[in-house]
């Protein structure tokens, strides 16, 4: 029986540390960020001025800080009143000097993932480039450009892969098609993951094409 030398050892105790890294790493990483979040909305939500010290625990931000936007929703969008009060104030926020250019952006941004608008529903696939051909997914965001002197044009988002930043490109209409197959959370799954992500299944991941 042959002997296991010291560079056999070495290479399990690697194999082993790397497989144990990838496993306890983004299980700790979620965990550590859920705490950060935690702790820092319990930092942010003043309980010291009014509840005891023993019922002030981490956690007791972020689960106030929840109910009171899931409160503002439901109070805005079920009473007149407070529908009133936030066309009020969207209207005054539009229109104030300096704090539009920070109000309108934001808004546009979370209602374009959030809401009754969301804007990245329609998934598309966008010829890039004709020799080689090459087609990359995004999101149809524009459908006609010929308001900004460009008929026959149409707005598309990519996303970047592995990040939360993209880029918009106006392309033709013949160079777009409908993505079949796939939803339209699958479908930035698929762009965001570099491709290994979104499919119903992982039978054509990681496999050179026939």
């Amino acid at each position: 029986m042959k002997r296991p030398k010291t560079e056999d050892y070495i290479n399990l105790f690697l194999k082993s540390f790397l497989k144990g890294l990838i496993i306890v790493g983004p299980i700790a990483a979620t965990l550590y960020i859920i705490f950060v979040v935690f702790d820092t909305l319990d930092n942010i939500v003043p309980f010291g001025f009014f509840l005891p010290d023993e019922w002030n625990r981490t956690g007791l931000g972020f689960i106030t800080l929840i109910a009171f936007i899931t409160t503002v929703g439901y109070f805005f969008n079920k009473f007149v009143f407070g529908k009133f009060i936030f066309e009020s104030l969207d209207h005054f926020l539009e229109k104030t000097p300096g704090v539009k250019h920070i109000y309108s952006p934001t808004k546009d941004v979370m209602s374009s993932f959030v809401g009754d608008k969301k804007k990245f529903n329609v998934p598309v696939w966008v010829k890039t480039n004709e020799n080689p051909e090459i087609w990359r997914i995004g999101f149809l965001t524009q459908n006609n450009m010929t308001d900004v002197g460009m008929p026959n044009q149409v707005a598309v988002y990519l996303p970047h892969s592995y990040a939360i930043s993209g880029w918009v490109i106006i392309t033709s209409k013949e160079n777009i098609k409908a993505v079949e197959g796939m939803s339209a959370a699958e479908a930035m799954k698929f762009a965001v993951s570099g491709g290994v992500a979104g499919f119903h299944s992982d039978k054509n991941v990681f496999k050179a094409p026939e």
